[in-house]
């Protein structure tokens, strides 16, 4: 015979241990299915509005452990490892604030501007965990600009430079030297990337093409430079011998 919940009056199947709509043990089920009827020797409505209550409150716990794990996963501050030399994190066009804005909503230029500007963030923050996160999103998002001009080949690169690969930064170096052999940023994107790969001699040969072509290449006053200063400066800075 068909047993029913004795706390709401649910159906219940025949092995079933606790009642599917409010959780109520079935050890006190009835067989013959008055709705919402107490337990024998137990005042009418004791106990039904903390059994229907139970499972609310207990969403509400496990809502409350999801938020703390996301903030924390967010907001929790980790060491980065030695990624070279600092490099500038100032927004290239992107603008505000990186973080709680959705970028479903942007063009393809703004969204990949706004995803290097996160992932800068995090690199002078020391959140490794969130760049290691956010960088292949970043690259992905500079990958479906192609054709790429140079600049956006050395943003490209820095997202290499700080998630660690070598190998990309560097390719992107020499795509924009292919084009533009005495590009600064194509030679400092170079210099950082033979860094990662501990290839001295490449190093000491784009930072002598770098200081070589400095003059000159200032002197043109491109965006690109504007934008990067601080990285021009920084690997000014680097090198003994000062420009030449």
């Amino acid at each position: 015979m068909p047993k029913n919940c004795s706390n709401c009056g649910a159906a219940l199947g025949e092995n079933a241990k606790f009642c599917h709509r409010c959780g109520n043990p079935v050890g006190g089920a009835s067989t013959d299915g008055p709705a919402g009827r107490a337990p024998s020797g137990a005042p009418a409505g004791s106990g039904a509005g903390f059994q229907h209550a139970l499972p609310w409150a207990v969403a509400g716990i496990a809502l409350l452990c999801l938020l703390a794990f996301i903030v924390g996963q967010n907001f929790s501050g980790r060491k980065a490892p030695p990624a070279g030399p600092p490099m500038s994190t100032a927004p290239t066009a992107g603008g505000a604030n990186p973080r709680a804005v959705d970028i479903s909503q942007m063009s393809p230029d703004e969204r990949a501007d706004r995803l290097f500007n996160r992932v800068m963030v995090y690199v002078s923050e020391g959140k490794s965990d969130s760049v290691q996160f956010f960088a292949p999103m970043a690259i992905q998002s500079f990958e479906a600009l192609a054709p790429l001009n140079a600049h956006r080949r050395y943003d490209l690169g820095l997202l290499g430079v700080v998630s660690g690969d070598g190998a990309m930064a560097r390719a992107q170096a020499d795509s924009i030297l292919a084009e533009q052999p005495s590009h600064l940023l194509g030679l400092l994107l170079g210099m950082r990337a033979a860094g990662l790969q501990l290839d001295a001699a490449a190093r000491r040969d784009y930072s002598e093409r770098f200081l070589s072509a400095l003059a000159s290449e200032r002197a043109k006053q491109l965006p690109e430079y504007i934008d990067h200063q601080a990285d021009i400066d920084a690997a000014l800075r680097e090198n003994p011998t000062g420009p030449r």
